[in-house]
């Protein structure tokens, strides 16, 4: 696959958020690339600025927020180009649903509570101008209920609150494919959902992509999801993007020393309790001014350099790429 062909481009992102104790670097120096129906997973710990990086993708970070420099931009499959960092919100709303579709964590509730899930198939057609009738537009619902495995017609005259957690979840997926984006973004896509939903979720999710060709974002603590959903893993430390590499490669040798300690962290069925692992130290205050890499305080490598200079994200062989000082040539 060539290097330029992408969807999705983001450059250098810096986010800041406006606080009491002054501006919080939610994300810094961030870049990355989704390609045409690629599966992307973005970890890291709580804080750490997965959802914000997401919520810049489609423009809807709270209003305490600001892009402080970098770009973002997105290809659609017809058109040119577009900065979705200098884009309006009129440009936003045609992309959002018709190209880009977020799902933010617990987006089950984002259902309206007094309306009949067909009407909120109908809403989301007419204020994007699909050009169907709305007997043609419940039909489509109807038909991308039953790929998501739900009975087309019970759950379109249902309210919210007949629907379980893992059938509103999957009618989410439905109404997200309504007008066939290219790019789904999913915020923690299983949280609160049993083990068997969750099973089932999965598989709908990379059978569908399969089937509809879209590119796939999704957030997550649980790197067994990963295995089973991503075709790449970008890990995110303290706002930083500090490795990007294929899932295989990634979960057989991790570069970065955070990753590292990520997988190390996994509990092991036969370990007991006093054995479980834990990166040592916490997560910086992301207020305050750090010189250097910022996981140098946690970290068994740490040297000189790494307290005095920020590592570059850059090519560590392969397709992979690793923000860290132990694939540089050490000049101290």
């Amino acid at each position: 696959m060539s290097p330029d062909d992408w969807i999705l481009d983001i450059q250098n992102l810096f986010i800041d958020y406006r606080t009491k104790r002054g501006n919080l670097h939610a994300v810094h120096d961030a870049s990355l690339r989704i390609r045409p129906g690629e599966s992307v997973a973005v970890i890291g710990e709580s804080g750490c600025g997965k959802t914000t990086l997401a919520a810049s993708i489609v423009k809807m970070l709270p209003l305490n927020a600001d892009i402080r420099s970098g770009s973002i931009t997105y290809k659609p499959r017809k058109g040119k180009s577009v900065s979705i960092h200098s884009s309006s919100e009129q440009t936003m709303r045609t992309l959002r649903w018709s190209e880009i579709v977020m799902m933010f964590q617990a987006s089950q509730s984002s259902f309206n509570p007094v309306t009949k899930i067909y009407t909120q198939f109908l809403d989301t057609a007419r204020a994007h101008r699909m050009k169907l009738t709305s007997q043609q537009v419940l039909k489509r619902s109807r038909e991308l209920l039953e790929l998501v495995y739900l009975n087309g017609d019970a759950v379109l005259n249902s309210y919210p609150h007949e629907l379980s957690g893992g059938m509103k979840q999957r009618t989410l997926i439905a109404l997200s494919l309504l007008l066939d984006p290219q790019l789904i973004i999913l915020d923690e896509p299983t949280t609160a959902l049993d083990l068997i939903t969750q099973k089932r979720i999965l598989l709908l999710l990379n059978s569908l992509r399969k089937s509809h060709n879209f590119s796939m974002i999704f957030i997550t603590h649980d790197l067994g999801i990963v295995t089973q959903l991503a075709d790449r893993v970008v890990t995110m430390y303290a706002g930083a993007v500090v490795e990007d590499s294929p899932s295989s490669e990634f979960f057989a040798d991790p570069k970065h020393p955070y990753s590292v300690g990520l997988l190390r962290a996994i509990p092991k069925l036969n370990a007991a309790f006093e054995h479980l692992y834990s990166i040592p130290g916490s997560t910086p205050d992301l207020v305050r001014r750090i010189d250097g890499c910022l996981f140098s305080p946690r970290c068994e490598h740490s040297h000189d350099r790494c307290l005095r200079e920020v590592p570059q994200l850059r090519s560590v062989g392969g397709h992979r790429l690793a923000a860290c000082h132990l694939y540089e040539e050490v000049t101290v």
